[in-house]
């Protein structure tokens, strides 16, 4: 797999920070929204980008490994939450219309049956198998969602998206993001375990149990990320890493909601040292193993409002800061053109 990410554009970063050092406020007094602006410019390299199409991708699948009782819900939620997405009903929905940024549902491999009006059908199998047990997936199941994350990506690019937002569903996604983030950071599966959709500490305990075993199996090698995601992943989260890869090919920013695509996110940027600069980490989750994704990742989150529901409803929220980052480069007065005496030193 040949994947070339382009180095962030130091000189669009540059313009974009003058253009802030010279709005009618103290050098750098909005902190990190001109942080944001900066790190934006250098992504796109256009100091004056503009996100007028931004799409929130939820890639959706199942996952073998809730044979094992490590999730609150029944895996017939998958499907019952692709269902709701596609009709607009769900969380992402309402604050992906807050934002002004559209809903694209991809089923990866949900278990029922296909063909949901409104949903991307790129399947590749109804579910992965149960981990704990055998891989979940084969590698060439593994490489093809990569492949459809990447493709999906140049698509939409294609059809005028700017930036992307990650999201996901899938009934037993935190366990297997939990044993891919415990593979490629070598952190125990009890320091990167969390209670999912809710589970009591007797829940948590199984659920840390089920994934040292499916680790202790596997043995995934974390220099080969494509093994990681064939070993303990899901076909949401290798797609998602695909996603990001492809955005990064083209340049795109990518706000990355919470664990899940989180994961997804160290499994792409294991494939691709580069990719992490299109990178921005919407918010830090109660999930534990979050905080070891955005470690290492070196990414700091923009909010932290305890969030766990996924779908992509922090990076939504996020894209808000986003927005006013953009305003406040282009919507200030300069010194200039306000007449406002500057800073006199001395």
């Amino acid at each position: 797999m040949h994947i070339t990410i382009p180095d962030i554009d130091a000189a669009a970063a540059a313009a974009a920070a003058r253009r802030l050092d010279r709005l009618t406020k103290p050098q750098g007094s909005l902190g990190r929204l001109e942080e944001l602006a900066i790190r934006l410019a250098g992504m796109t390299g256009n100091p004056s980008c503009r996100f007028d199409q931004r799409a929130v991708v939820v890639m959706a699948a199942d996952h073998g490994v809730t044979e094992e009782a490590v999730s609150a819900y029944p895996s017939e939620v998958t499907a019952q939450m692709v269902a709701n997405f596609a009709a607009g009903g769900a969380g992402i929905n309402v604050l992906a219309r807050r934002a002004g940024a559209q809903v694209v549902v991809v089923d990866m491999g949900v278990r029922a049956a296909p063909g949901v009006p409104g949903v991307l059908d790129r399947r590749l199998g109804p579910g992965t198998r149960n981990m704990t047990r055998e891989p979940a997936m084969t590698l060439a199941q593994a490489e093809a969602a990569v492949a459809t994350g990447r493709e999906l990506a140049g698509q939409l690019a294609a059809a005028g998206v700017s930036l992307f937002l990650t999201g996901e569903m899938g009934i037993g996604n935190t366990t297997a993001a939990s044993a891919v983030t415990a593979a490629l950071t070598g952190r125990p599966a009890q320091e990167v375990t969390g209670r999912g959709t809710g589970l009591d500490d007797a829940a948590l305990a199984h659920k840390v149990g089920v994934v040292e075993r499916a680790l202790a199996l596997h043995r995934p090698d974390p220099a080969d990320p494509i093994g990681v995601l064939a070993s303990v992943g899901g076909f949401e989260i290798a797609g998602l890493a695909g996603l990001i890869l492809g955005a990064a090919e083209r340049r795109i920013p990518v706000i990355l909601d919470g664990f899940i695509t989180g994961a997804a996110a160290l499994a792409a940027c294991a494939m691709a040292p580069g990719a992490p600069g299109y990178l921005i980490a919407s918010h830090r989750s109660v999930e534990p193993g979050h905080t070891a994704v955005l470690e290492a990742l070196g990414l700091e989150p923009l909010l932290d409002l305890r969030l766990r529901l996924g779908e992509g409803t922090g990076a939504a929220l996020a894209l808000h800061l986003v927005d006013a980052a953009l305003a406040v480069r282009d919507e200030m007065a300069t010194f200039d053109e306000a007449g406002v005496s500057e800073r006199t030193d001395g």
